[in-house]
Parts: C-alpha cells; sequence; structure tokens
C-alpha cells in the first residue's frame, strides 16, 4: 500500500460558511451535492448489476469511491463551461448534467444514447452540455482539452467575443502522470496562460499498478513546480475540501491568470474495471479506504450538524434510485441502431 501522506485538509465546516444570510441555501447546497454523488454511485452500482447481466458489453470502468470529486469540481462549472474525462466517465458526464437515461441507454448501445450508442462505456460525449467525452487511452484526452480552453481565449481575444471565459476541466489518473502528454500540454497551458484546470484523479493505482511504483516522484502536484502554474494536493474523499480548491483555481482560469494543477487523493472501491477481478490491492488496503466513503462521511456531517435529518436523506436517495431505474427502463425499450446506418457519423455530412 502507498504510504499515506499529511493531506491539507479543509474542514466540512466550510458548509456553514459558504453563505450566512440564509440557512436555507445551506440546505440547498447540501442537497445539491449529496444528491450528484449519490447519483453517481447509484448509477454505477446499476451499471455494474447490468453487466453482469449480459446488458452490457465490452470494457467498463467505475468510479465508486471517487464522487467527491467529480462533484466538487464539476458541480461549481457554468454550462458554458467544459470537461473532458477520461474511460472513467459515467460520473463525470452525469454531475455535468448529462441524463441518466441518455448515459444509460450509451452504455446499453442504443441509438437514444448521447453518442447514438456507437461509443459505449469509454466515450460517452454531448455537445449540448460541452462534455468533449471520455477517451479509451490515458492522457489522450489532455490535449482536447488544451485545444477547448484555447479556443476560449481565441474567441475572446481575436473574435472579440463579448463574454467571460470559458473553463476546462480536465481530468485523468495518476498513471497518466508518466506520460507526455501531460507534461508537454502544462507546458503549454502555462505559455499561453490558457483558461485550463487539470484535475488528477490519484486512486493510488494505475490498472494494477501501485502508484508508489510507477514514478520517482510521487507528490504529482509537486510536478507543476517545474512550469510555473499553482500544483495543490487535497483530499479527494471530502466533497468540500474539493469544492473549495476547485473553486479558487475557477475564479483563477476564468480571470486569465492561467492553469492550475489539482491532485485529489482518493480511492477507487471497485476493480479496475468489471473485468477486474482486483485480487493485487490488499484487503487491508481496502479497508482503510472504505472506512473513508465520501459519501457516508459527507451524509454524517449533514445529520450531525442539523443541515438535514436521515428522514430527508433517505427521501433524496430514494428519489435517486427511482430517476436510475427510469433510465434503466428508457434503455431497455430504446431501439437499437440500424444496420443502414452503419456508417453514419463517421464524416462530416454536407
Amino acid at each position: 500500500m502507498c504510504k499515506q501522506k499529511k493531506i491539507p485538509l479543509t474542514p466540512l465546516t466550510v458548509l456553514s460558511n459558504i453563505n450566512n444570510d440564509k440557512s436555507s441555501l445551506h440546505k440547498n447546497l447540501a442537497i445539491s451535492l449529496y444528491m450528484d454523488m449519490l447519483l453517481g454511485r447509484h448509477f454505477e452500482d446499476m451499471c455494474a448489476q447490468m453487466y453482469y447481466r449480459g446488458k452490457m458489453f465490452g470494457f467498463v470502468h467505475l468510479y465508486n469511491g471517487q464522487e467527491a470529486v467529480s462533484t466538487g469540481v464539476i458541480k461549481l462549472l457554468n454550462s458554458s463551461d467544459y470537461v473532458c474525462s477520461t474511460y472513467r466517465d459515467h460520473v463525470h458526464a452525469l454531475s455535468k448534467g448529462l441524463d441518466p437515461k441518455f448515459v444509460m441507454a450509451e452504455l446499453f448501445g442504443k441509438e437514444t444514447g448521447c453518442s447514438k450508442g456507437r461509443g459505449g462505456s469509454m466515450h460517452i460525449f454531448s455537445a449540448k452540455h460541452n462534455f468533449l467525452g471520455g477517451f479509451a487511452f490515458i492522457g489522450e484526452g489532455i490535449p482536447v482539452a488544451v485545444g477547448s480552453s484555447f479556443q476560449s481565449v481565441y474567441r475572446k481575444q481575436i473574435m472579440n467575443k463579448d463574454f467571460p471565459l470559458s473553463v476546462t476541466v480536465c481530468f485523468f489518473g495518476d498513471g497518466t502522470t508518466n506520460n507526455g502528454q501531460f507534461f508537454e500540454c502544462l507546458n503549454m497551458a502555462v505559455l499561453w496562460k490558457l483558461p485550463i484546470i487539470f484535475v488528477v484523479e490519484n486512486n493510488q493505482w494505475a490498472i494494477g499498478m501501485a502508484h508508489h511504483r510507477s514514478t520517482s516522484s510521487p507528490e504529482i502536484h509537486q510536478k507543476a513546480k517545474a512550469f510555473g502554474l499553482p500544483g495543490i494536493e487535497v483530499d479527494g474523499m471530502d466533497v468540500l475540501a474539493v469544492r473549495n480548491v476547485a473553486q479558487e483555481a475557477i475564479v483563477r482560469a476564468r480571470s486569465g491568470k492561467g492553469p492550475t494543477l489539482i491532485e485529489a487523493l482518493t480511492y477507487r472501491f471497485r476493480g479496475h474495471s468489471l473485468a477486474d477481478p482486483d485480487e493485487l490491492r490488499s484487503r487491508h488496503e481496502k479497508s482503510a479506504w472504505l472506512a473513508r466513503d465520501p459519501i457516508k462521511n459527507f451524509k454524517n456531517y449533514i445529520v450531525k450538524n442539523r443541515v438535514l435529518d436521515f428522514n430527508a436523506l433517505n427521501n433524496i436517495e430514494s428519489e435517486v434510485k427511482r430517476n436510475i431505474q427510469n433510465a434503466v427502463d428508457f434503455a431497455l425499450s430504446s431501439p437499437e441502431p440500424s444496420v443502414s446506418e452503419l456508417k453514419q457519423y463517421l464524416f462530416v455530412e454536407d
């Protein structure tokens, strides 16, 4: 197991300090964050069920355990901002606002899916939501995200568009930070002061390789120093800690001050994919991280501080589960793509 580092935590009491005017705003924020994390968790659990029932095919990589990172960052973005994901992309898409039924239909390979059933689990995409897609190869999305942030600057400075800079958030794992795209794109983003946030979801394992065994410099956020951008380490199991760090990075990016690198220390509760028996990680390691479940801990905090009671939270969970069941029903009843349209969407149509 990778030796744990001392993490600069932002206390969960941030919730009670976000707005001192109306307690109802505290409640609304708590509901929003809790519901989004629950949606991600239960959606992925349902994906596991459907995969083992033969409703999904190919590789399916689940996000369980990392929900605080997706929710903490993406729920701060505007609709005009962009998100670029990895092959572990379902929950990022949900946090960005994609309807669960269209994501589920995509996983089922149906025509009603957000990528028309052509992308599947690793290629969730939505132009409407500025969700730039999942990518099957590690590091593949980083140059795409840099291009997205560049067009935002270009439209404002060259085309004289009168609107705030759109921010691009690029997610990737710890294993990706040993690849060339990571270093090249960090350099370019700083050089051009691009409005981009690089979020490393350090879940301690790159498929079957423990993070501390794969790099000469395990503290990824320290690598930012070489390029002159802020590098911040945050507890990726604490949604409010992530939110606090992300908020500063978003303000910095939107104001034209350039990129930020955030290393969120987190953990995936399941194997690398649903085809992975997960035999490499020790039971002790898994138990230690499961005890820090971001959803359970946030739920306990909400109740302890009397923001909401257990009944209200249970009602939220029931609503989320109904939403996911509706998504499954929609996917099951949706049509398969027509064979006659096999070559559609391969090229730009006139």
